[in-house]
């Protein structure tokens, strides 16, 4: 008789991890159509951002369906999809990844707005890993006014100084956590990028906002600068409560063939 009690015993220990399984099956950042999201995940740790004591800095923007995309109220949308589920009785996890090239924090590569570049095969996969880390100087630019030739000037950036990283009314305006685009982004001006071109030794640009150009700039600003295919602009970064001076920058575009930018992660260490 004593050995009933024990098989349901046994039963209910088989069963009630099963129960909790199935109420929690699901990685937290997929929401109940199979697309990674934000409704569904939980607020993002501070730790993420902040690793071994604000040593090291994460000033990659996550993926996440409300990012801003160019255009006035546009978003990514999902751009992880589960494809197949152990949820729903496959063996194994696995998910799609579909986006456009030019989407959250990422590069430009010099083809981007250069036919020539393009022709030329200067793609993504052609950018200059010695230019996309190494030493870098974060600064403030005065908030009211895009990047012009007179706002670079008034920055006083040193000769030698190869990466620099423009903080913007962007990041006050906290425009890359809104949902949705918004055009009135702070960008380079044409003359803003000639006299970066003309005056100084910067090789990557790093901006806070949709793109490296201001929207009545678009064309011209990234014409400007890519002239020279050794520029680089990175955009989209997150520099959030970050100090401006001089850290280690480390930048790493995804390796596409072919492709005029390319998604990046982007860190700072001290």
């Amino acid at each position: 008789m004593a050995a009933a009690p024990v098989a349901v015993l046994l039963l209910l220990a088989l069963l009630i991890p099963a129960a909790s399984a199935s109420a929690g099956d699901a990685h937290p950042g997929y929401g109940d159509e199979g697309a990674c999201g934000l409704e569904s995940a939980p607020a993002p740790a501070r730790v993420l951002e902040e690793q071994e004591g604000r040593r090291i800095l994460d000033i990659t923007h996550a993926y996440r369906p409300d990012l801003p995309a160019f255009a006035p109220g546009a978003v990514t949308g999902p751009v992880v999809q589960l494809r197949e589920s152990m949820a729903d009785g496959s063996e194994y996890n696995l998910s799609d990844l579909r986006m456009e090239c030019h989407a959250g924090t990422h590069v430009d590569a010099p083809g981007h707005m250069n036919q020539a570049h393009f022709v030329a095969g200067l793609d993504v996969d052609k950018l200059d890993l010695g230019v996309l880390n190494g030493p870098a100087l974060l600064v403030d630019v005065p908030r009211n006014t895009n990047i012009t030739a007179e706002a670079m000037k008034s920055l006083n950036i040193p000769k030698g100084v190869r990466r620099v990283l423009f903080r913007t009314l962007n990041t006050d305006r906290k425009l890359m956590w809104k949902s949705g685009g918004d055009l009135s982004y702070v960008g380079f001006t044409e003359d803003g990028a000639q006299w970066l071109v003309d005056n100084t030794d910067i090789k990557l640009i790093g901006v806070d906002g949709l793109s490296v150009a201001s929207f009545d700039h678009l064309i011209s600003a990234h014409v400007v600068l890519f002239k020279n295919p050794d520029i680089i602009p990175v955009e989209a970064l997150k520099l959030d409560d970050v100090e401006a001076g001089l850290y280690m920058l480390h930048c790493l575009p995804l390796r596409l063939i072919g492709a005029e930018g390319a998604p990046t992660r982007c860190i700072l260490i001290k």
